[in-house]
């Protein structure tokens, strides 16, 4: 087949305009994509909404009724990086998640484990924080109990409903009965009342509990379950907001303010006094 000079011309430019557009498409979705991201709306709002739940020592009321803990922490210091305020929303952990897809908060900072179901709804950043889960149990209900002896049908576990502890629970002890609810404290209030056998909860809290509460609770195992990373959870489809929110952690984690905070709230009791015993 032979093609005229003029239709080879006519070929040649519609591909030059092609290759002149293509960058010019591809920069223009890029800019898109970056005005579309969270973070412009925090900075042109000039708040940091995040969503949390309450729990010791991440987060928790101080007796004015204050918010006091390491998230609390972490989220102030991340929007004073922003040149912007901290609005911290508490929210029921089961209903945290679907909140923040609904656009009730910017990001969920509440020791969240990075879980591949909860991967499904959320994207997660790095790990700002490290936790693992252990058993808190009622002394005079399980004194001599093995591991075995925990997962009866006669033994009661209490958790917060919709939280990593409740999963392993289920997972570990799958014979026993699990209640659930609201807030780790209902739990934890329920074994010390000797209504329930056990619960779990991410240290230092099974420990802070047990030196609480000599001879009623205590610590059985020194075993660790689900020890994994605990990261900030944004809605899917924004590159910009986990880029900024990585780069601010990993910055945290190489100057050590991130490790000297966690070690305050975690590894101290400094803070103890500050809140209703």
């Amino acid at each position: 087949m032979i093609i005229s000079r003029r239709k080879v011309g006519i070929v040649l430019a519609g591909v030059l305009a092609l290759a002149i557009a293509a960058p010019s498409t591809a920069q223009q979705a890029s800019q898109a994509l970056s005005s579309e991201s969270v973070i412009e709306t925090i900075k042109k709002r000039g708040v940091l909404k995040i969503g949390l739940s309450l729990f010791v020592p991440w987060s928790m009321r101080d007796k004015q009724g204050e918010l006091i803990g390491f998230e609390l922490d972490v989220g102030r210091q991340l929007a004073a990086d922003m040149g912007v305020e901290a609005e911290f929303i508490v929210t029921s952990w089961d209903g945290i998640i679907p909140a923040l897809v609904a656009g009730k908060f910017d990001a969920i900072i509440s020791g969240m484990s990075v879980t591949a179901q909860r991967n499904l709804t959320v994207n997660f950043t790095d790990p700002y924080a490290y936790s693992g889960l252990t058993v808190l149990a009622n002394q005079q209900m399980t004194d001599g109990f093995t591991m075995e002896d925990f997962n009866s049908p006669d033994v009661t576990f209490t958790a917060r409903r919709g939280a990593t502890p409740a999963t392993v629970i289920a997972e570990v002890f799958p014979d026993a009965e699990l209640l659930q609810f609201d807030e780790d404290r209902a739990a934890t209030q329920e074994v010390l009342n000797g209504n329930a056998h056990a619960t779990m909860a991410a240290q230092p809290t099974p420990n802070r509990e047990a030196n609480a509460y000599p001879g009623t609770l205590y610590v059985p195992f020194e075993t660790l379950w689900d020890p994994r990373g605990e990261a900030f959870a944004i809605r899917k489809g924004d590159p910009d907001a986990l880029n900024y929110f990585n780069n601010w952690i990993s910055h945290q984690w190489r100057i050590g303010w991130l490790k000297q905070r966690h070690d305050y709230w975690f590894a101290t009791e400094d803070w103890a006094d500050q809140i209703q015993q």
